[in-house]
């Protein structure tokens, strides 16, 4: 009988968690299978709530303005909080790590690299909003970039720590342990 090993990802509490990967990687799942509905941030809900629609791109602008406002409360008033958006762009991910600095918060990237037919079949597959295809490719090119190399991009950008999952089964057998932030000592 194959014995299957959790992957334990530790968080300080609270932190900021920055899940990045491609439309249909499984990151809203991941999030509401691991925290509660009020530490996720989620970019698809910001835009319904100042368009009426998730899927309206032409609302991202102000959805995020909004996204980022609540984001300071929480990191100021000590709270967890997760982004739940791609963070694909090195910008997207700095303009988050800045308001976790300012807070005096550590931040954590939660990578969701998985193989390419998986998220586009995942994509394709989603009962609201399906992503243009071409769209889905360029976002992991990008992120593709972000984590190759001798000295990709991500581990330079100034997270606590960055965490890459790689396969869906490996996403499944995630269990998150939080632990208080005055444990973790060596972020500055």
């Amino acid at each position: 009988m194959p014995h299957h090993r959790f992957v334990e990802i530790a968080i300080p509490d609270p932190s900021l968690i920055v899940l990045v990967g491609a439309a249909g990687a499984g990151k809203s799942t991941f999030a509401a299978r691991h925290f509660a509905p009020d530490e996720i941030l989620s970019s698809d809900r910001f835009r319904a709530m100042v368009s009426g629609d998730e899927a309206n791109q032409a609302a991202t602008k102000a959805a995020f303005a909004v996204l980022h406002e609540v984001l300071e409360r929480r990191l100021s008033d000590g709270r967890l909080a997760v982004i739940d958006a791609t963070s694909i762009e090195p910008s997207a991910r700095r303009t988050l790590l800045a308001r976790a600095r300012a807070a005096g918060i550590p931040a954590t990237a939660i990578v969701l690299d998985l193989p390419a037919t998986t998220v586009l079949a995942r994509n394709a597959a989603r009962p609201a909003r399906v992503v243009d295809t071409a769209v889905v490719r360029r976002q992991l090119n990008r992120l593709r970039a972000s984590l190759d190399g001798p000295d990709p991009v991500m581990s330079r950008e100034g997270f606590a720590s960055v965490v890459i999952l790689r396969d869906p089964a490996e996403v499944d057998r995630v269990a998150i342990r939080r632990h208080p932030r005055h444990v973790n000592l060596h972020w500055g």
